[in-house]
């Protein structure tokens, strides 16, 4: 008996988001499986492909607090348009990212907002990201969430 998934805009629509709740609860690692068969563009040429290259990047770049070791961020996905092929088996989406951080002594704000333009493909029996460009940044203040000069 064949194995039923479910719509491809909900699966796909739980990839997007289960990005942000990894991210936003520091589990780089987790993040880094998410994008396991994806290529990862963060723009200028900068090109990473596979789960560790992309968990040690973010361990690398994003600030986590030793309260909970997370970024205390929220990463607030919008504008969501989803387009599935007729075979159902490869998809494109982009939306919009911001993202908010508050801490004891920094008011709740925008520190960044950017656009997901993402790829997918059925591999096995689930879909999974293929490709995340990230692309039209919007730099707020960064200087407690991002790890050195960017």
């Amino acid at each position: 008996m064949a194995v039923r998934r479910e719509d491809p805009q909900v699966e796909i629509s739980k990839l997007i988001y289960r990005y942000a709740t990894l991210i936003d609860g520091g589990d780089f690692d987790g993040v880094g499986r998410l994008f396991e068969h994806a290529v990862l563009d963060l723009g200028g040429g900068v090109l990473l492909q596979g789960s560790e290259a992309i968990a040690r990047m973010y361990a690398k770049t994003t600030r986590r607090y030793d309260d909970d070791g997370t970024p205390h961020t929220r990463h607030v996905t919008t504008n969501l348009i989803i387009d599935v092929d007729e075979t159902e088996t490869t998809a494109n989406s982009r939306c919009y990212v911001v993202v908010f951080q508050r801490l004891d002594d920094f008011a709740l704000q925008p520190v960044w907002s950017t656009q997901y333009l993402d790829e997918f493909a059925v591999v096995g029996d689930a879909w999974q990201f293929i490709r995340r460009a990230m692309t039209g940044h919007l730099r707020g203040d960064v200087s407690r969430h991002l790890l050195g000069n960017f």
